[in-house]
């Protein structure tokens, strides 16, 4: 009986602890970003992992690198910018882990006296675990901007559990 209880709490607490770790890397995203931290970034992800933030897809830690370094994004940093992440629903599956969380970029507006929020999102984040840890295999970033993507992102987190 001993044994039984050691073994389920071992389990717990290795769920526990990959759930913490899946948490972790999706906070560090927008530090990452934000930071212009590029390899940083490209690092949560596989070697071939992709990024899929319509219209925009980045297949690869190369491309992922290049978005943070790129003059768009750093434009945005420069002058201000916040990419919050929302708490985040985790499924874990063995080696596998499916993520889903609300996302918003916040703005710099000093004709404002303060920020705006230039987007939110919902995003999926497939993970696998490597040698190094969890990494994302695939993130999608949807606007919930009223079109069914969105919002269809969402509901794949919580149609599992009903």
């Amino acid at each position: 009986m001993l044994e039984a209880r050691l073994e389920q709490a071992e389990r717990r607490l290795a769920t526990a602890e990959d759930q913490l770790a899946l948490w972790r890397i999706v906070a560090s995203y927008g530090p990452a970003v934000d930071s212009g931290s590029a390899e940083i970034t490209a690092q949560l992800w596989t070697e071939d992992g992709v990024y899929d933030t319509f219209p925009v897809v980045l297949n690869g830690r190369d491309a992922l690198r290049g978005m943070v370094n790129g003059e768009r994004h750093q434009a945005l940093i420069n002058n201000g910018a916040a990419h919050l992440m929302g708490l985040p629903h985790i499924v874990v599956d063995g080696d596998r882990a499916v993520v889903t969380n609300y996302s918003q970029l916040v703005l710099s507006a000093p004709d404002q006296n303060g920020y705006r929020i230039w987007r939110t999102g919902s995003n999926r984040w497939e993970f696998t675990r490597t040698d190094e840890g969890w990494k994302v295999t695939h993130r999608w970033n949807r606007q919930l901007d009223g079109t069914d993507e969105g919002r269809d992102l969402l509901a794949r987190a919580v149609e599992s559990e009903a």
